[in-house]
């Protein structure tokens, strides 16, 4: 444990020293904190170099691999789209895609709805984003998927439902009666 005047008197004298390196920037016609810059950064060096002899550097994880998608173009986003791919995130992006790729499921979706009320239910839903997504002055890729029209779709729904085959259920086992045997 460290005494607490040495620690004062540690803070006094580096309060002290840094007025002294103020007022020889001052007098040298240096900027202001131009000594300390150069001093945090020959601090920095040198304990680079200890960590490099002790060997805190050796046998990293990629050393003497290229670096992951360093030629490539330019892009202020890259650590987010970098996230999204390796945490196969869903639901992140800007509407006109995320509605693009909602579209093109949308059939199978509908197809697994059983009445006709939850089918217009999320059709208008649907329908209502994409206006609103056309209505965003935000940027971003236009939006280009159009609005289902609901009747056309749930008749086109109500043909699939009519056309698929109805699974049959498997044939009941005889079940066999255990009870409490009587004497005779």
């Amino acid at each position: 444990m460290s005494d607490p005047r040495e620690a004062a008197a540690r803070y006094r004298a580096r309060q002290q020293s840094g007025e002294a390196v103020a007022d020889a920037e001052a007098d040298t016609g240096t900027p202001p904190g131009a000594a300390a810059a150069v001093d945090r950064a020959a601090y920095i060096e040198s304990a680079i170099q200890v960590a490099i002899r002790r060997g805190d550097f050796d046998d990293l994880p990629g050393a003497g691999k290229p670096i992951e998608g360093l030629g490539d173009h330019h892009d202020p986003d890259w650590w987010i789209r970098r996230k999204i791919e390796t945490e196969n995130l869903t639901g992140l992006g800007p509407p006109a895609i995320l509605l693009r790729a909602e579209d093109r499921e949308l059939d199978d979706q509908l197809d697994l709805l059983g009445r006709e009320a939850d089918v217009r239910d999320v059709l208008a839903d649907f329908n209502r984003r994409v206006l609103e997504a056309r209505r965003q002055l935000q940027g971003g890729p236009p939006v280009v998927t159009q609005p289902r029209d609901i009747d056309a779709e749930v008749v086109a729904w109500a043909e699939r439902r009519a056309a698929r085959p109805i699974p049959q259920a498997p044939a009941m086992p005889k079940r066999r009666r255990f009870g409490i045997r009587r004497r005779g």
